[in-house]
Parts: structure tokens; sequence; C-alpha cells
């Protein structure tokens, strides 16, 4: 695999061509690159020249069902230009859709795309599509990676509108924090666009192309931190206001009146968060601020989610309760069921209630009822009195004893334990790659039969030193005092161990040696309950699992050490 290097993406580019952030490309995409899993943006110029100035290769011709290495069934085009094609298709493998580039092994950027996909294979940040396989065969050049179905561009979601304020702010810091991330390894993207930003259908938000939308367009920088800067600001900007803070109209947005420059989004419309309108003006190419704060620019990823941490935590909108009608009471029940409708205006006399009884009838019933109650009465009297009697000797001890008692309870009476619901979830990955990101929504879905799986390892039961271990951060929504962590495992054997700890978000920004442990639990069975050692409170619950038992093969793996939560519960 090739080194984690912005070398892998810094290619020459001689056309001519400006950064995404500063001047979006035209649209040239084939009829069906509608598809909202489109891997390069359709918003570009198609080129006829390489980074050289020379012809570029036609590339290869392909067609749905064609199929690379007796495995990647090709189903559906969704880009074809500058050379390259990409397409929707089918793991025959794994029963699994992917999305794969192909362009031919001769075409003027082939080793950069190749060099481009393994450096960002070698991150595994579950933020990022993942590219899956990058492999030259029979003069062709394809990168495999993940195809998100229940993803949406952030393109589509701006056609209907801008943002949420809480959506444009969690967008903003995943993002940010994604981007980070890879820097800090030494990966750039270069092309982040509204094209190139999913969110899943848990909320989460997550950021494909990485390094190689780059390498397959031959685009460079030579400042790819303040370029990723920039973009973030330029998203930022268009999820407030819908308009793209350039000159030029693009994705579907217009630009801002010519002549005019870049002002802030609370100046484009009316409503925008103060402070995340500050935050996309610090991003953008303005040298630093609004005229109002004078804060410095950001000009790295790292520098924006310092901002954002300053910030004022922005809440999630409280659900809307619909207040529900008034009890309407039906006329058998108004006691009108029967009876003619009034006429309007017309005063209906009030019933009057029947006599008391005043019949011969009447009379003796009353004193027949009076008799019964007199002897009621008189047995309850009787009987009353004589258990006091019988226990008049014992009063004094039992009162004593029941007081004592009364308070022995009371004071050893448990707080009451209430269901914590999971607002959502994401894969936590120390070290190595992603274990299956896009099932962790199973172990909170209700339903047995989904889960999310471990990969298979060859020794164990310990993970270490292959894996400090594999998890998932659960948001319960708001901060928690947990007590307990109950889960059904998918695989029983000895053994399996799990860690619960609290983070500080869902990407948390310490290793698991900075968070506070709330307790551990080993199981050989198929279900874990794993309870609170001390009192603490917590939005962020990190399950972390660092021993898995020896579990037979299956349709996802074979043989090996291994393990699945199919259902997590929390309590409090």
């Amino acid at each position: 695999m090739a080194e984690r290097s912005t070398a892998a993406v810094d290619v020459a580019d001689d056309s001519g061509e400006q950064p995404l952030t500063a001047q979006a490309d035209q649209s040239t995409a084939d009829g069906v690159a509608q598809n909202r899993e489109r891997d390069t943006d359709s918003d570009e110029a198609q080129e006829s020249t390489g980074p050289g100035g020379s012809a570029m290769t036609s590339p290869p011709e392909l067609h749905s069902g064609h199929k690379l290495a007796r495995r990647y069934r090709l189903e559906e085009c969704v880009t074809r230009l500058d050379g390259f094609s990409s397409w929707r298709a089918v793991d025959e493998k794994l029963r699994r859709a992917v999305g794969v580039h192909i362009l031919p092994a001769d075409h003027a950027r082939a080793r950069s795309v190749l060099a481009a996909a393994r450096s960002s294979a070698l991150l595994g940040d579950p933020r990022f599509v993942q590219v899956l396989d990058a492999v030259e065969e029979n003069d062709v050049v394809y990168v495999v990676h993940e195809w998100l179905p229940d993803a949406t561009e952030l393109t589509t979601l701006l056609a209907a509108g801008p943002l949420e304020v809480y959506d444009a702010y969690q967008m903003v810091s995943q993002v940010s924090a994604a981007m980070a991330a890879a820097h800090r390894e030494g990966l750039a993207h270069l092309r982040l666009n509204p094209n190139a930003v999913l969110r899943t259908s848990t909320g989460q938000w997550r950021i494909r192309g990485l390094a190689v939308n780059a390498a397959l367009r031959g685009v460079g920088s030579d400042t790819p931190q303040r370029t990723d800067t920039e973009s973030i600001g330029a998203l930022l900007y268009a999820a407030l206001t819908q308009r793209w803070p350039y000159e030029n109209d693009a994705y579907g947005m217009s630009g801002l009146p010519k002549d005019i420059g870049l002002i802030p989004p609370d100046q484009v419309r009316a409503g925008v968060h103060r402070g995340l309108s500050e935050l996309a003006m610090r991003a953008l190419a303005n040298d630093g601020a609004t005229a109002s704060r004078h804060e410095s620019a950001c000009t790295t990823p790292e520098e924006l989610v310092k901002a954002i941490g300053e910030m004022p935590r922005i809440r999630p909108p409280e659900p809307a309760f619909t207040t529900p009608p008034d009890y309407q009471r039906t006329t058998y029940q108004q006691g009108t069921y029967g009876r003619p409708a009034p006429h309007p205006g017309v005063t209906q006399p009030v019933p009057s209630p029947p006599p008391p009884l005043q019949s011969r009838t009447g009379k003796t019933l009353k004193w027949a009822v009076s008799a019964l109650l007199i002897a009621a009465l008189g047995l309850g009297s009787w009987q009353l009195a004589d258990a006091l009697m019988e226990q008049g000797g014992k009063a004094d001890d039992t009162n004593k004893t029941q007081t004592t008692d009364g308070d022995d309870k009371d004071n050893n009476k448990p707080k009451p334990v209430k269901p914590l619901g999971v607002e959502g979830a994401q894969e936590y990955v120390a070290a190595g790659e992603a274990q299956a990101p896009e099932d962790v929504a199973n172990t909170y879905d209700g339903d047995d039969s989904t889960y999310w799986r471990t990969k298979k390892y060859n020794a164990g039961p310990t993970l270490a030193p292959y894996k400090p271990g594999v998890g998932i951060v659960y948001d319960l929504g708001s901060p928690q005092e947990l007590s307990t962590a109950s889960m059904s495992l998918r695989y029983a054997g000895d053994h399996t161990t799990v860690h619960l700890y609290a983070a500080d978000s869902l990407s948390p920004s310490t290793g698991i040696e900075g968070m506070k442990e709330i307790g551990t639990e080993t199981t050989s069975e198929t279900s874990l309950t794993v309870k609170a050692a001390k009192s603490l409170k917590t939005q962020y619950v990190l399950v972390w699992i660092t021993a898995v038992p020896n579990a037979p093969s299956d349709g996802y793996s074979g043989a090996g050490y291994k393990q699945a939560i199919t259902e997590v519960t929390f309590k409090g």
C-alpha cells in the first residue's frame, strides 16, 4: 500500500481549472447521473486533454453486465467523462452493492488514482466512504468503494431549502473533524463539495472521494489544508443560505450577486444563526472575519474544529407534541339519544327529577334499607372490639416493629430504573480499519434478526495486539446517569469481554486512555449485562469489545475469533 501522503493527490493540473470552492464546473454527466450515489461531480466540465496537454486515452468499452475480476458485475453507469467512468456494481462474492471507478491502465492519471486509492484505504476512518479495492488488471485500473443506498447527498438536501440550524451545525462539526483526522495522516480531499458530502438515514455525515476524486480529475494544490478548509466554509455557507458563496451558479444553487463580494450568510437570508454565519466567514478566503467580530481566519480543518468547540453548543430542537383535540361526548352520553333535535332559537325546558318515593311501597323500602345499615354497623363494631381485645398485649411491640421496618424499607428502597433511548450511533475505530459501520443502526432497531459484526481474527479471544478493541459510540440524546447496558450477542463461547466508557462525542476527541470507564463484564453466553461501577452522567457511551469467542463460519466470514451484537439497551 502507498504511504499516506498528499503526493497521492497532488498531481499536475494544467487544464486551467479553478478549485471547486472558487468556481464550480458545468455538468456533463450521462443520462443516469441523477443517481444520488454519484462519485464524481455531475457539475464538472468535460475535458479533452490531460495534465500534459496530450489527448486523453479513450475509456474502455464497458457495458451493464460486464464483470471485473469475475466478481464485480457492472449494473449502471453513473458518470462517464474525462477518460474514466463510474458505475454502480454488485459484489457477487459478498452480495452487496459497491461503486467502481474505471479507467484505462495507460491513462495519464492511472498511477495517481491507484496511489490515492491505496492511501485512502489505509486511513480506515468510518466517517469516509471506504475504498475496498484498487487493482490494475487486463489493461484496466479500477477502484472499488462502498455504496450507501440509504445516504442522501447534500446537493439533494439543499434542493428543498436551507438546513435547520442543528443539522448545519452537525454537518460542519462532523465534516471538519473528519478532514482534520485525514490531514493528520497526510491525506487531502481537494474536491470537497455538496456532491461529496452524504447524510445517512441515522443522521450521520460521511465524505466520499477522499484523495481519489482529486486524482481522477488531476486536481492539485500547494496549500491542501487551506483548500479543504475553504471548501468546508462553502458547504456551511450553502447549508445556511441555499446560495453558493461565489458569483457563479453551482450544484443547483444560485451564486451571489455580482460586484458585491462575499457577504455574511446572515445578510443573505434572515434568521441565520449568528455564530455559524461568522464561522463560515472565518473558513472562507476573506482574510478572516466578519466586520463585527474580527476573529482570525481558520486556515486548517484543525483550527476549524477548535473554533467550533469554542462556540456555545447548539442543541437539537425539542420534539413537537400535537395537542389532542378536546374530548367530544356522544349524543348518547349527553342523554339526548332518541330525542328530536332542538330547533334553533327555541329554549328547551329542563326536565325535572322524578319525585321521591312517597307511596306505601316506597316507605317500606326505606325502612328495610335503614334496618340493614344498622345491623351492618353493629356487626362491624363487635368484630373490631373483639380483635382489639385479643391483640391488646401485642399492640406496642407490633407498632415498634412496624415503625422500624418501615424506616428500613424507605432507606433501602432502590431508585426506579428507566430505559434510555438512543438518538444515534457511530462505529469507533481506534486503529486499523472499520468493522461494519453501515450496520451500526441494527444494534438498536428492536429487531433481533439484524446485527453489527466484527471481522474475523485468527487469534484470540483477546483482540490485542491485532486490535486494541472494536466498538460503537451511542448518543443517548442528553446527559444521563447510566446504570446498566444489556446486549444480545450472536456467538457464545469462551469468551466475550465488554467495557463501557463515557465519551465526549460520537467522534471522541481522545483515545480510550482519555475516557472514564463506567463498567466491564465478561461472558461465555449470548447475552451480557454491564453494570455501572460508579455513578456517572454522560450523553455518549462507548461499548468497547476487547475479547471475542471462536465462532464457526457463516454467510459473512469463515471460522475464527469474532462476535456480533444484535441488540443493545441502556437503563438509567
